[in-house]
């Protein structure tokens, strides 16, 4: 099923997942959650290609589950913030982070990630908590939140690992070898380099052709030549008696 089937399908699950159904954008929703509001720095902290950040950005922005806003006047650079729409993606990340604490894999008692402390009552936002009932959603804005040093050192590395691999990826001026700038000689070329004596040559000169000498009697070997013409008679004087 392709995702505009799924946006059109009755099931509201389905629906939902249409728009959020993939593991980037809820990547992203949660570095917007968290303040991380530039495409570097949500790059940076969610692995993604600058190509697939884009098209995730832009898809989201379509959807109307964030908005862009420019930050500086010099440069076509922007931030991004939830909408109201986007904010309400709060309870989906909260369920998600529950589910992981009772099943991701996690060493008995350690602490999350990001400590949560619900503003209103005090509460430690744990794996078990539930959402008060209210007129409003819940959103990360009613919570008060502190990194954990193992998770903020996996932060650390990250922007460290990027900023590492973008050094090499700066395009460097390759010099051209010597062998390389120079034509290929020819076998020809590299015969007539063997052959020829050492000392100064003369490149110009043009290599003189034997002529054959014609072989001699001795060989036993006859020279035709091409026959005397004979002397035209002289011509009589004629007589004095004449």
């Amino acid at each position: 099923m392709s995702w505009d089937a799924t946006s059109e399908s009755v099931c509201d699950i389905a629906r939902g997942l249409s728009v959020f159904g993939d593991r980037w954008t809820l990547l992203i929703m949660r570095e917007i959650s968290m303040g991380v509001r530039r495409f570097e720095d949500i790059q940076v902290q969610t692995g993604m290609s600058s190509n697939l950040l884009s098209m995730r950005l832009k898809r989201l922005e379509e959807d109307e589950v964030i908005e862009r806003r420019q930050y500086s006047s010099h440069s076509n650079r922007f931030e991004y913030y939830a909408t109201q729409k986007g904010k309400e993606l709060d309870g989906v990340l909260l369920a998600i982070r529950a589910w992981a604490l009772r099943w991701g894999g996690l060493p008995e008692g350690a602490e999350p990630a990001v400590a949560l402390v619900y503003r209103k009552t005090g509460e430690t936002i744990d794996a078990l908590w539930q959402v008060p009932r209210g007129k409003k959603p819940f959103s990360f804005a009613d919570t008060e939140s502190k990194v954990s040093k193992a998770f903020a050192k996996e932060r650390e590395a990250r922007v460290a690992a990027f900023k590492a691999n973008r050094g090499k990826a700066v395009d460097k001026p390759a010099r051209k070898s010597s062998a390389a700038a120079k034509p290929a000689a020819t076998p020809a070329k590299k015969t007539a380099l063997k052959a020829a004596p050492k000392g100064k040559a003369d490149a110009s000169a043009k290599p003189r052709l034997k002529v054959a000498k014609p072989a001699s009697k001795k060989a036993g070997v006859t020279i035709a030549r091409p026959p005397a013409r004979k002397k035209a008679s002289p011509i009589k004087k004629a007589s004095k008696a004449a």
